[in-house]
C-alpha cells in the first residue's frame, strides 16, 4: 500500500503512528532528528511523509522547503502551532495538508489514505493567451513567467485554468485535489487558493485571476 516516513521527536507518539499505520498496511519508518530526513528521501522515496514542525537539529519548516526542492512527495505537516500563519507558511513551503495536535491515530490514517488515493494529475498542458499549466512537465507560467507552484497548487490551477469562467466550490475542489475530501476543511483550500493568488498577484498585482463568488466558490478569469 506504500512506505510512509513518520518524522517526529516524542517515541511514544512515533511509534503510535507506527502501529496503526502497520495495521493499516503500510509500511512505516521512524526519524527522529530533522538533520535526517533529506538524506532519507533522497536515499528512497517515501510515498508519503508525516513531518512534525518541531524537530531537532532542523525543524520541519526548513525541512519541507528543501525536500520541494527536489521532490513532489506528499507532505503531512504535524504542528501543536495554533496559529493560522504557522499553518499557512508550512501549505506555503509545499506540504500538502496539516494535522493539528492533538489527534487521534484513526484521524492520521485516515488522512494518509486519502491522500494516497488521490487521483493523478491529468497530464494534458493547459494554455490560454497569458497562462500555460503544464503538469507533465511540472510548470506554470503567466506572461511566460515562472509560477513557482507547490504539487498541490499546480492541481488546484490546472483545475481552474482547464474550465476558465466555472464556478467551482470547495467541495469540487476537494474531489479534484483529494479523492475523500471528508478529511479535508474547507480551510485548507481557502490556504491553498490564498498561496497561488499570492504567486499570481507576484507577476499581474492589477488584476484578480482567481476570483471568489461569494457563497459559491472559486473561478479564474483571464
Amino acid at each position: 500500500m506504500g512506505h510512509i516516513l513518520i518524522v517526529e521527536d516524542q517515541p511514544k507518539l512515533a511509534s503510535l503512528l507506527h502501529d496503526y499505520l502497520v495495521a493499516a498496511g503500510y509500511q512505516a519508518r521512524c526519524l527522529s532528528n530533522g538533520l535526517d530526513v533529506v538524506p532519507a528521501v533522497r536515499a528512497a522515496k517515501p510515498s508519503l511523509i508525516l513531518l512534525d514542525i518541531m524537530l531537532p537539529g532542523r525543524d520541519g519548516l526548513e525541512v519541507c522547503r528543501d525536500l520541494r526542492s527536489f521532490s513532489d512527495v506528499p507532505i503531512v505537516l504535524i504542528t501543536a502551532r495554533i496559529e493560522e500563519s504557522d499553518r499557512l507558511q508550512g501549505l506555503d513551503l509545499g506540504a500538502d495538508d496539516y494535522i493539528c495536535k492533538p489527534f487521534s491515530p484513526r484521524e492520521v490514517v485516515a488522512r494518509v489514505k486519502a491522500i494516497l488515493r488521490r487521483g493523478p494529475l491529468i497530464d494534458e498542458e493547459v494554455k490560454a493567451p497569458r497562462l500555460i499549466v503544464d503538469p507533465d512537465h511540472f510548470r506554470a507560467t503567466l506572461d511566460g513567467i515562472d509560477l513557482g507552484l507547490t504539487p498541490v497548487e499546480m492541481r488546484l490551477l490546472h483545475t481552474l485554468a482547464n474550465a476558465p469562467g466555472r464556478v467551482f466550490s470547495r467541495d469540487q475542489l476537494m474531489d479534484k485535489l483529494y479523492f475523500d475530501h471528508r478529511v479535508v476543511t474547507d480551510r485548507t483550500v481557502d490556504s491553498h487558493i490564498k498561496n497561488l493568488r499570492r504567486k499570481l498577484d507576484l507577476v499581474s498585482s492589477d488584476e484578480e485571476i482567481v476570483q471568489s463568488i461569494y457563497g459559491v466558490g472559486y473561478t479564474l478569469k483571464l
